[in-house]
């Protein structure tokens, strides 16, 4: 049977033609890229990818296949949501036979299933080189002449599409933190039960500043953070309190705007599982997982704060830290495994914080 032929056209009038390994349907999106060896499964289910179109540097994907729905405290293991967020993935090289002792059907099964286009044979490094040197773009892949417009994803609401929308609790320890969801990945979430935290998730608009908890965690999601308003605004009543705050990724973010802060685009984010950051005043170097397009001008914090983290290659702020209340924001993914546990130590920084 012939392939499906399809094409990715990018804002600047560049064309790449592909294969369809996918759901044959004409999508939009911010064109970004992820340098990841693995974890295909967890990339497509994390919420802070929604609305964009993912490149897989990469060159093989697909070759594990994709592993059955476990659950543990009513979530899914392996996959960091209940569904792909991702408008769609781009790779080099699809490998059609997949071979795991956990994989239950390929990656292509999947993508049908959730109705996810995808390309293959596309020159990603070619695509990738492009984003490095003009940034993030606009971008769209085109079925059988079925035209769809170019669409910023930044300028609308995702974190209102991807946060639940009433609180859900999870009971499991005497201590109580209120989650914030702006898009948290399912991994946060088992962070805390394993401590035996409780957790009751809010929506990321909801007014929780004067609930009654030990302490407020505003999780990762996806899009520009000063879209979020409300929960900026709770966050900073919130500090007026004294209650311990943990923010991550995108929350670092709100935080940080909270403080007075600023916060600006990078020109291709950081999208990998091997991003150095060193922590100030120390001369340790933690290898992590990130995913945003955004990062805090530290510069203009309110004089109690100060950089936690700053990354090793481009010296961009990757946490920060109030002088003498337990408020600390992390941009990069502590929940994550990009080979060792690195920097799982700041739950317990937190949880200790909370006793």
């Amino acid at each position: 049977m012939d392939k499906v032929k399809g094409v990715l056209v990018l804002e600047n009038g560049t064309i790449f033609e592909g294969d369809s390994f996918g759901s044959v349907k004409s999508v939009n999106g911010e064109v970004v890229f992820n340098t990841g060896m693995v974890g295909y499964p967890e990339t497509l289910t994390d919420p802070s990818y929604c609305g964009q179109i993912i490149v897989m540097t990469y060159p093989l994907i697909g070759n594990y296949g994709v592993p059955d729905a476990e659950y543990e405290n009513g979530l899914k293991l392996n996959f960091e949501s209940d569904k792909i967020h991702a408008r769609a993935l781009i790779v080099a090289n699809y490998a059609e036979e997949y071979s795991h002792w956990n994989g239950k059907k390929s990656l292509s099964q999947w993508l049908k299933e959730e109705e996810i286009p995808a390309l293959t044979g596309i020159d990603t490094r070619r695509l990738t080189k492009i984003i490095r040197d003009n940034g993030t773009v606009p971008g769209k892949i085109i079925f059988k002449n079925e035209d769809v417009p170019f669409e910023d994803p930044n300028k609308f609401d995702l974190v209102g599409r991807v946060s639940v929308s009433a609180p859900i609790e999870y009971e499991k320890g005497k201590k109580k933190i209120i989650l914030v969801d702006c898009g948290v990945k399912n991994n946060i979430l088992h962070a805390f039960l394993r401590r035996e935290i409780s957790v009751i998730r809010v929506p990321y608009n909801y007014d929780f500043a004067g609930e009654k908890c030990d302490g407020i965690v505003i999780s990762n999601g996806p899009g520009d953070p000063k879209m979020c308003g409300e929960t900026i605004e709770n966050t900073r009543r919130a500090m007026s309190m004294g209650k311990p705050i943990l923010g991550i990724c995108l929350g670092s973010q709100i935080m940080g705007l909270a403080a007075g802060g600023d916060t600006y685009k990078l020109k291709f984010g950081h999208r990998s599982h091997n991003q150095p950051v060193n922590e100030a005043g120390t001369r340790r170097c933690y290898i992590t997982s990130q995913n945003h397009g955004y990062a805090i001008d530290s510069q203009k914090l309110e004089e109690d704060w100060r950089d936690w983290f700053t990354n090793d290659n481009d010296g961009t702020n990757e946490g920060i830290m109030h002088i003498y209340k337990p408020f600390f924001g992390a941009q990069f993914h502590p929940e994550a495994s990009p080979g060792p546990d690195d920097t799982e130590f700041i739950f317990d920084m937190f949880v200790r914080a909370l006793k």
